[in-house]
């Protein structure tokens, strides 16, 4: 193996947190680095870990099929309430949203408890203020969201043809909204 690959590995190893190329550049040098993580990545394929890219950044996690192994303590899952993953939904594909932006998509005003929710759990974060009248505050998904459900980025995210293939989303009728345009044009 390499220097550089030796001196990529060492320095993820060592990082508390996951580290961009450029960080990694900052302390291994110039080089390859895009090349030697590849290498890496298939050097770890199918060991107890695993090296990963989450929203741009690289680091070691515990082997999907391993990781019930290293729970010391048994975790309680939290369940968000349907308020709180309509609105991680709306947040993660729309950001930078405001919250009066989140309300006009559901519909409803949402407490101030559900983003609280939401950042406790370091998924959404304030993502600066909009120019315009009262400069709202922007809300944005974190790396934390990107890494905790296994996403590479963004784009990612499942688009509504796979929502709808999943069952997540009722088909459209068609013919009501055909109907609908046939009725306007009628009364004008």
């Amino acid at each position: 193996m390499d220097e550089l690959i030796r001196a990529i590995e060492a320095t993820l190893f060592a990082s508390a947190t996951p580290l961009s190329v450029d960080e990694i550049a900052e302390h291994v040098g110039e080089g390859e680095i895009e090349t030697a993580l590849g290498e890496l990545v298939q050097h770890y394929e199918g060991r107890g870990i695993d090296l990963v890219e989450r929203g741009g950044r690289w680091h070691f996690q515990t082997a999907p099929d391993l990781a019930h192994l290293l729970r010391r303590t048994r975790e309680e899952p939290r369940r968000l309430s349907r308020a709180a993953t309509e609105t991680l939904a709306i947040i993660a594909y729309h950001e930078p949203v405001s919250r009066a932006e989140i309300e006009a998509i559901r519909g409803v005003q949402i407490s101030k408890g559900t983003l609280d929710v939401l950042m406790d759990a370091g998924w959404v974060r304030p993502a600066g203020r909009r120019e315009g009248p009262g400069r709202p505050l922007l809300y944005a998904t974190t790396h934390e969201f990107l890494t905790h459900f296994g996403l590479g980025s963004r784009k990612d995210l499942p688009g509504i043809d796979d929502l709808k293939a999943a069952g997540l989303l009722d088909p459209l009728d068609e013919s009501i909204f055909q109907l609908q345009l046939e009725t306007e044009a009628e009364a004008d």
